[in-house]
């Protein structure tokens, strides 16, 4: 018989007892989706934790100039950012300069000692997704432009403002910051464009913090370099920020996390597996007088056998498929609830699939290969 006619042999074998085959597939398809789901609810919940741990910054860094040899206050090269970005391992690269000679005022009234201790910061374009910033309302700054954006504490320091005063001249408020938790040095900030810093407050260029996202399994390494590469000359005089304990936390969460879903991974497909060469087992075992009948007709052994397990495959296959759907709709819809992101390791579908099949083959060529090897007769009597 050519593979498609076993095919066809096999699907009308699973039609011939629709209610077998349901319950039969059906009985696979519950022991897939346990596992699926189990390891899926887990694995959500694993992304879930690595998101909140993520959102502590375990992978950012801050570059900011020490101490001279002489005592004196170091200054970044202008190109510390840009060979920061260098570094194989760093995802992004910011930075923020003080402008130390100007104050921000309300309006023109107001004395020129009462500053509010809120510090002008000329910044990059791209800083707020380096050090994960968000606008309450508004837009960023504009940077050729007389613009500004006001750090959270800032803006309620000065109030629902369209402008500012600041450098002698106006400054049009563009936008309003969030708490910044892992930059709270820019909640009591006066932001504005890196290039009208230097047009309009006599900015040197000169960055104060440089703020870097590097991958979290170099961030040790980067760290390392850091110093090297924004001020080759001088390395000693810049300062590097230590890894945040977050990072360690995410990594023993991550191996705990790992151990768990291999356990429970392996004692779902465990229980699985049994399940599913019961259900075969005894499904063929049932059929032997069929077998019998087969043979009877002039069936070869081989031709059994073959008809069995191409059978026992589909039957596997479809609860699988179906165990494997049902446990990611269990795990999409508990994951939504704990607002959560949903997860299914891609190895849980395919060896969810793989597994059935693989166990369902075996548990189906066991029986077939000794009731084949029966005279008609004797498999007739037997069943």
């Amino acid at each position: 018989m050519s593979p498609s006619d076993l095919v066809r042999l096999g699907v009308y074998g699973l039609q011939s007892r629709p209610l077998r085959a349901v319950l039969s597939a059906l009985g696979i398809a519950i022991g897939i989706a346990a596992m699926t789901a189990v390891v899926g609810i887990s694995s959500s919940s694993r992304a879930d934790l690595d998101r909140q741990l993520a959102a502590l910054g375990t992978n950012l860094l801050t570059v900011t100039p020490g101490r001279t040899m002489f005592g004196e206050d170091a200054v970044l090269p202008d190109e510390a950012v840009p060979m920061i970005r260098r570094i194989g391992p760093v995802q992004s690269a910011t930075a923020t300069g003080k402008v130390p000679s100007a104050a921000v005022y309300r309006t023109d009234r107001i004395p020129a000692g009462e500053t509010g201790g809120l510090a002008v910061l000329a910044a990059s374009p791209d800083l707020p997704a380096t050090v994960g910033a968000a606008l309450r309302h508004g837009t960023w700054v504009k940077g050729q432009y007389p613009t500004v954006v006001l750090g959270a504490t800032a803006a309620r320091r000065l109030g629902d403002v369209p402008s500012v005063y600041l450098g002698g001249r106006w400054w049009t408020v563009t936008g309003v910051l969030e708490p910044v938790p892992l930059a709270p040095e820019l909640d009591q900030a006066v932001l504005v464009g890196w290039a009208a810093a230097k047009s309009y407050l006599g900015f040197d260029g000169h960055p104060t913090t440089v703020y870097t996202r590097s991958v979290d399994a170099a961030v040790e390494a980067v760290r390392g370099v850091l110093a090297r590469t924004a001020n080759p000359s001088s390395p000693d005089e810049v300062r590097v920020s230590k890894p945040s304990d977050a990072l360690t936390a995410r990594r023993a969460a991550d191996d705990a996390f790992t151990a768990l879903l291999l356990g429970l991974g392996a004692v779902a497909l465990l229980v699985g597996g049994i399940g599913v060469a019961n259900t075969m087992v005894i499904s063929v075992l049932e059929r032997r007088a069929e077998i019998g009948l087969r043979r009877s007709l002039g069936a070869t052994r081989g031709q059994i056998r073959t008809q069995f397990v191409v059978e026992s495959l589909l039957l596997s296959l479809l609860g699988g498929a179906a165990g494997v759907l049902l446990g990611g709709l269990v795990t999409g819809v508990y994951a939504t609830t704990q607002a959560w992101p949903a997860v299914v390791p891609w190895w849980v579908p395919v060896g969810g699939v793989a597994v059935t099949v693989v166990i369902g083959a075996v548990a189906g060529l066991y029986p077939a290969v000794r009731a084949a090897r029966l005279s008609p007769t004797e498999a007739l009597v037997a069943a």
